[in-house]
């Protein structure tokens, strides 16, 4: 993006100065933005593409960086709170407060499965349902977050042969002029050369960051992928064993019945 944006600001740059008596410019900025100022239609349309690709790149990536990074705080958190709970409705009070984590998402999934077989209370009747329902909340929430980063991967494969394509047209304008003129000599063609290879030169600048962050941002998907999966067997398991401390009933003082059966696993 550095070498796409720098080039459009020079250019700007360069038309400003001329229409103010023509001030001189840096001798490799001059350069530059002469090389951009002659480029043919082509390669300023393979340049504009390139631009428009970085810049929902970065937006992409940027963007990325803080859902995971507050997927995580708030995962860790949620985990503690989890932990610490003694009951199902503990948890699905405070769940709501953790929008961003996928733990939270796939914990309300499975409560309003477990909800409509138990109204909220006791025992579930059938684990079968709930293990489904964690499997598709699972699943979803990991869909979730790769939200755009087929965009990434897509951006990273192509931008390279966008910048050579608008490479290919220069150097073929380049010698075709060359052949018009008739004038066989590397002075003659190395500017068009030079200009040609800057779309080649975007098109990496563009494609290295997205394969980059595309590499990073999957890696971390599976991580929360894995965490997902353990949670959904930690709820699972809790679930399980409500019917082992039910089979145990504690009389709450002053009542004849049983008191409201607790997770067994998180004391």
């Amino acid at each position: 993006m550095a070498i796409l944006t720098a080039a459009f600001v020079l250019m700007m740059q360069a038309d400003s100065g001329a229409g103010q008596g023509g001030a001189p410019l840096g001798t490799g900025s001059s350069a530059l933005v002469e090389m951009v100022q002659n480029s043919g239609p082509v390669a300023m349309s393979v340049l504009v593409v390139l631009l428009l690709a970085s810049l929902y790149s970065w937006t992409v990536i940027f963007g990325k960086i803080s859902l995971f990074n507050k997927a995580t705080k708030e995962s860790r958190r949620f985990v503690r709170a989890f932990r610490k709970a003694t009951r199902l409705q503990e948890i699905a009070a405070i769940a709501s407060d953790y929008q961003v984590s996928p733990l939270a998402q796939v914990f309300e999934d499975v409560y309003e499965t477990y909800k409509r077989q138990t109204g909220g209370y006791g025992p579930p009747h059938n684990l079968i349902p709930l293990e489904r329902s964690a499997q598709t909340a699972a699943s979803e929430a990991v869909t979730k977050m790769e939200t755009r980063l087929t965009w990434l991967a897509t951006i990273a494969a192509t931008s390279p042969f966008v910048g050579l394509f608008g490479t290919v047209i220069g150097v073929v304008d380049a010698f075709h002029g060359l052949g018009t003129a008739g004038a066989a000599t590397l002075r003659a063609v190395a500017p068009g050369i030079s200009e040609a290879l800057i779309t080649t030169a975007a098109g990496l600048f563009v494609a290295v960051p997205a394969v980059v962050a595309y590499n990073q941002f999957t890696a971390r998907i599976r991580v929360f992928a894995a965490a997902i999966d353990d949670f959904c067997r930690e709820l699972l398991n809790s679930l399980e064993e409500i019917p082992v401390r039910a089979a145990t009933p504690a009389r709450t003082p002053g009542t004849d019945g049983p008191r409201e059966a607790e997770r067994g696993v998180y004391k």
